[in-house]
């Protein structure tokens, strides 16, 4: 084949993603000067796509995972149209649809926020699971492929091993990941870093490997189709490329494979833009211009692509015509709304773990979400994600037919893995933890907040309660750190997180309801290990009593007038102040009104007036936590006071540690007496 136009089209890759940095005067040029090759020809060659519609749901995923090679995709995707040269001229710049490392946007062909190196090539194992999924259930007329785009620091970082073990253990076929090999990193050579075999690492994992040079055209044609053949095994392509093709000096020497240019523009790394430019065939005076024959050469890429998809649509056609049912179907599927679910059908018992009463609404879900797929980190049995896995099967190598991931002890993987699986669309990902990994988990939830996935998080074992199990496996100041995405917001201005930690078993149903139809951001949910005795409830069941649990906080017992102290408190706490206030009622003749607030986030979205109704302005409010008191100092207010935990926990059964950390009804009376006195 004649690769003139093809190299050509490289070289307007690279003279676009050099200039973009230029102008921004900040920014990745090397990387993207040296990938511009492989993206140039996937895209043109082997990527399917939908031109007329982004979203169309059997396209070819593209996952780009280090993101500060930001200019190459966006220079790529400008060929296709998805980005003007007024736009690429804007790189970095406010407003601009050209951040520095990109941000979703389907609509302009952006698959994945990325930026973390590592997680945007996990991303890439949790959509080729989702295409595998539903392939199994829907038929192969709708099979497409994932390709994922890496460098030396993605895998490096360690959530490279549980991507690579992950996807070679299940034989995921569709993926083909491509290894930006060109040995040089931000502030140094990847010699001075590593030594190790990767190919030989991603083939004891399973994987098919081949290593070419990653900036010959043919080696890289012949690469993905030999990639693309392979289906019994993941591929990864380790491209040997040169940082900064192409970079010149200003008296035309040569300024390839600096470690100066992987981080900062040309010209500051030592190279001569404007020569660069024209040793590339552009104009230096004018670099931000597709060279005409470039533009054509993509509009047959476009024609091409619009005859593949309108025969890949007729094939669908066909079988909605041949299968009704299984259609409508797929469409609500892939609609992302929540399912419609009986909730009152869920039978509770009474007095459980919070952890138990998940299982049974996961149990439930197994029977009634097809979509739903449930992970856990090898702890299934007592997150009691178990309850959704023993209604169904866990993923094998070529059998999809169940729906649950084994992730193993990788609670980062599994996070960024359902985030793939929500990017991909149409599956519902849960996954399943102690609290206290959710440690480990941050990255990837921070992302999926601001890429607003609805990746439901199940944590178990809340708070120093785990009891013997010792200080390492108590959540202390977890629950506040999560809980400070509550009150970041997203680029659509709403809530970036939905936390939720409910006070009994009723609660946990309707925390699950929450969770199930919040479709626009992430959702933890935070449970207990230990039993929990239920709330009472006075004029209404407890289960009627507890959907108020909707606006993230409410009422438990009420007062006639003006409370002398309101008490407040998530999860097992509620019931410590019930019995506390017991106590206080009948010997202290004192009135107190109890709240139960397992989300101040969706609280704080409420009428003020509502908020002021559940804790009112000017009155006593004491909180409860077994975290930092920090978690509750927003609910109590200036005046308010919190009893919470200040130190880490220690080895004791957690009745004994209620007792010695002061979890007692006793002591919230001392407490709450103590506190009122200030206001005598």
């Amino acid at each position: 084949m004649d690769n003139s136009i093809v190299n050509k089209a490289a070289d307007n890759i690279r003279i676009l993603s050099a200039a973009m940095v230029e102008k921004a005067g900040s920014g990745h040029p090397g990387g993207a000067m040296g990938g511009a090759d492989f993206i140039n020809i996937l895209f043109s060659e082997f990527l399917v796509f939908d031109p007329k519609n982004p979203h169309w749901p059997n396209r070819d995923r593209f996952f780009l995972d280090p993101g500060h090679m930001s200019p190459m995709l966006y220079s790529s995707l400008s060929l296709l149209g998805d980005y003007s040269m007024e736009e690429l001229e804007n790189f970095r710049q406010w407003g601009s649809p050209t951040p520095g490392h990109p941000e979703k946007d389907v609509e302009r062909r952006v698959e994945n926020t990325s930026g973390p190196l590592g997680q945007g090539h996990t991303f890439a194992v949790g959509a080729a699971i989702a295409e595998r999924f539903l392939v199994e259930r829907f038929g192969e007329w709708m099979a497409h492929k994932t390709f994922a785009y890496i460098s030396d620091g993605g895998v490096q970082e360690e959530i490279s091993q549980g991507a690579g073990r992950t996807a070679g253990f299940l034989g995921l076929g569709n993926l083909t990941m491509f290894f930006d090999s060109n040995d040089i990193q931000l502030s140094s050579e990847t010699k001075d870093v590593e030594n190790e075999d990767t190919a030989a690492k991603y083939e004891a994992w399973g994987w098919h490997t081949i290593t070419i040079d990653g900036n010959d055209a043919d080696a890289i044609r012949a690469a993905l189709k030999e990639c693309i053949a392979e289906t019994d095994k993941p591929s990864l392509i380790i491209g040997k490329t040169t940082m900064g093709k192409g970079a010149v000096t200003e008296s035309g020497e040569s300024f390839e494979r600096k470690v100066s240019t992987h981080g900062q523009p040309l010209g500051a790394a030592g190279a001569s833009l404007g020569k660069t430019i024209a040793h590339l065939g552009g104009d230096p005076e004018n670099p931000f211009q597709i060279f005409p024959e470039v533009a054509d050469y993509y509009k047959e890429v476009m024609a091409k692509n619009e005859k593949i998809v309108a025969e890949k649509k007729a094939v669908e056609e066909k079988w909605a015509s041949e299968n009704p049912e299984l259609s409508e179907k797929l469409k609500t599927f892939l609609s992302g709304k929540a399912p419609d679910i009986d909730y009152a059908s869920i039978i509770q018992k009474e007095n459980i773990a919070t952890r138990a009463s998940s299982s049974a609404v996961l149990a439930h879900f197994a029977d009634h979400v097809e979509n739903m797929i449930v992970s856990s980190a090898d702890l299934s049995n007592s997150d009691k994600t178990d309850g959704f896995l023993k209604k169904t099967t866990s993923f094998k190598k070529g059998d999809f037919s169940g729906a649950f991931l084994q992730a193993g002890v990788s609670e980062l993987t599994m996070a960024a893995i359902a985030n793939g699986l929500a990017l991909h669309g149409g599956v519902i990902p849960v996954v399943g933890t102690f609290f206290v990994f959710s440690d480990y988990m941050k990255p990837a939830f921070r992302l999926a907040a601001l890429m607003e996935l609805p990746v439901k998080y199940v944590w178990t074992h809340d708070a120093f309660r785990v009891g013997e199990d010792g200080p390492t496996h108590q959540p202390i100041e977890q629950e506040a750190q999560v809980r400070l995405l509550e009150h970041l917001k997203n680029h659509s201005g709403n809530n970036s997180f939905l936390v939720l930690r409910p006070a009994d078993a009723p609660e946990t149903t309707v925390s699950w309801k929450m969770a199930m139809e919040n479709t626009n951001s992430p959702t933890g949910l935070i449970l207990s290990r230990q039993n929990i005795v239920n709330l009472p409830s006075v004029d209404k069941s407890r289960v009627e009593a507890s959907k108020e649990a909707e606006k993230g906080a409410y009422i438990v017992e009420a007062v006639e007038g003006t409370p002398d102290i309101v008490f407040v408190a998530s999860g097992s706490e509620v019931a410590t102040l019930v019995e506390g206030a017991e106590i206080l009622r009948k010997e202290h003749n004192l009135k107190v009104q109890i709240v139960s607030a397992p989300s101040e986030g969706l609280f704080r979205n409420q009428s003020i007036a509502y908020q002021k109704e559940v804790i009112p302005d000017n009155v006593p409010v004491f909180g409860l936590t077994a975290g930092l008191p920090v978690t509750l100092k927003g609910l109590v207010g200036p005046i308010g006071e919190v009893f919470g935990l200040g130190h880490f926990g220690y080895s004791a059964p957690y009745k004994v540690l209620d007792e010695k950390f002061g979890y007692t009804d006793k002591n919230v009376v001392e407490k709450a007496l103590a506190y009122l006195e200030t206001f005598k």
